[in-house]
């Protein structure tokens, strides 16, 4: 058996865009995922987030439900529309959301962690070039400023940014996510300018928050393997890791990108964009990092004129998404973070989790049982990781609640609990009553 120990927290994740809907009440103006969303083609069966969960309506009963559960921290994101519904415009409404919600949290004795920008860009900033106009760090800057002055008080946790490979690569080169371009060159000045928007959330952070209040950021990071050990596939492998990891670790914990990839990226896009200071400011200390593992990648020596490095599919146990479990790579990565980046930081896992094809079943029940076995397994490698001196202070299980997942709009149920979308009804699934008595006993 595994124990944690008493300080250890357990906790459930959500973001604003993907539960809270309310998408035009008090105040809030259009993101560029609303936009995105009504694009034709863009998300699964034309799905958005205008009602989602209805999270905004059914907070109080979202966290009654958490406190049942026994959870411990809950992970939530700000949706900058409501904060800032026009440039320069602030509309005390929106916030007023979050403090109810925060109140309503710490009533019941569960920690608030606060993600700054989950991906719901204010249309308006768009408009004006997004996040590859450089004018959008003071945006930023603005923005996380009010936040602090405002929640500072009730919030000790903040993380200023979820995952900018995909509000970059994904969103600017790939184009499956908001604003769904496909140019390499925007992706890279887009991943700079996230990293300079934390790097200033940081410096703002320092001058108004107390000191017992901490900052961080959040990175999804895959472990990387070459699907066979040539030459070819090596080097593959080292340029898949260097897209999805070291890109944003490198300038974050050494101040510097990886040469490798300047390089690379340099013979298809500008990289002088990088003035002096820039990684001055991105590379501020931390006070922690919060890592989103899913799934590892296998690759081998791709022929795309670009990257070169092309993803296979291995014959193993998979989610819904396709994505292969392989929780080994859970403990590999946090590891690697250890040695390689943050030696004695704190690190929390701010997202894992699966999705499956959930029913209710004729008992009224949603038996999970995969994901259950899916939870388990990762909870063991973080233990592992722990027992062997990793300093894990928290695992944050995605998601609280099945929701808007993105370009699959509600065709990926990720959450412990289910929802039916045309009452709002939460149900617990067998996930959520395993993980109640995980939390309750602390021991796998």
């Amino acid at each position: 058996m595994s124990d944690f120990n008493k300080d250890f927290l357990f906790g459930v994740a959500t973001a604003s865009y993907q539960v809270e809907g309310a998408y035009n009440e008090d105040g809030r103006s259009m993101s560029i995922w609303d936009t995105f969303c009504r694009q034709d083609g863009k998300v699964y069966k034309g799905h958005n987030g205008d009602v989602a969960c209805d999270h905004y309506h059914l907070y109080k009963d979202d966290v009654k439900m958490m406190k049942d559960l026994g959870i411990e921290a809950y992970r939530f994101s700000i949706a900058w529309p409501r904060i800032f519904p026009e440039k320069g415009h602030y509309n005390p409404k929106g916030i007023d959301f979050y403090k109810r919600l925060t109140d309503e949290l710490l009533k019941n004795d569960i920690k608030p962690f606060v993600t700054i920008y989950h991906w719901d860009l204010p249309q308006w900033a768009d408009d004006l070039g997004g996040w590859l106009n450089r004018e959008v760090v003071d945006w930023f800057g603005e923005y996380v400023s009010k936040l602090f002055n405002e929640l500072g008080g009730y919030i000790r946790n903040w993380i200023t940014l979820n995952e900018p490979w995909c509000s970059s690569f994904l969103s600017y080169f790939i184009g499956e996510h908001a604003p769904g371009h496909k140019d390499l060159g925007e992706a890279v000045l887009v991943s700079h300018n996230l990293l300079l928007a934390h790097g200033k959330a940081v410096e703002i952070f320092r001058d108004i928050n107390s000191s017992d209040s901490k900052i961080g950021i959040t990175l999804n990071l895959n472990e990387v393997f070459p699907a066979t050990d040539s030459p070819e596939d090596k080097a593959a492998a080292r340029i898949a890791d260097g897209f999805q990891n070291r890109w944003f670790l490198d300038p974050i914990f050494k101040g510097e990108y990886p040469k490798d990839m300047l390089e690379l990226f340099g013979k298809y896009a500008k990289t002088d964009f990088i003035t002096d200071g820039d990684l001055k400011r991105i590379s501020q200390k931390l006070d922690f990092l919060g890592v989103n593992y899913y799934t590892r990648a296998v690759v081998k020596k791709g022929n795309d004129g670009i990257l070169n490095a092309e993803q296979i599919d291995v014959d193993n146990e998979k989610t819904e998404m396709g994505w292969e479990v392989y929780p080994e790579s859970l403990y590999n990565i946090l590891m690697r973070l250890k040695n390689e980046y943050t030696f004695d930081l704190p690190l929390y896992i701010t997202e894992n989790g699966a999705a499956y094809k959930d029913v209710v079943s004729d008992d009224g029940h949603v038996h999970d049982e995969k994901r259950v076995e899916f939870l388990k397994k990762h909870f063991k490698q973080a233990k592992r990781f722990i027992d062997d001196g990793g300093n894990l202070r928290g695992y944050f299980v995605w998601s609280l609640m099945d929701n808007f997942e993105w370009a699959h709009g509600y065709s990926k149920r990720f959450g412990i609990v289910y929802v039916d979308y045309e009452t709002e009804k939460r149900i617990l699934k067998d996930s959520a009553l395993w993980y109640k008595n995980l939390i309750s006993t602390r021991t796998i």
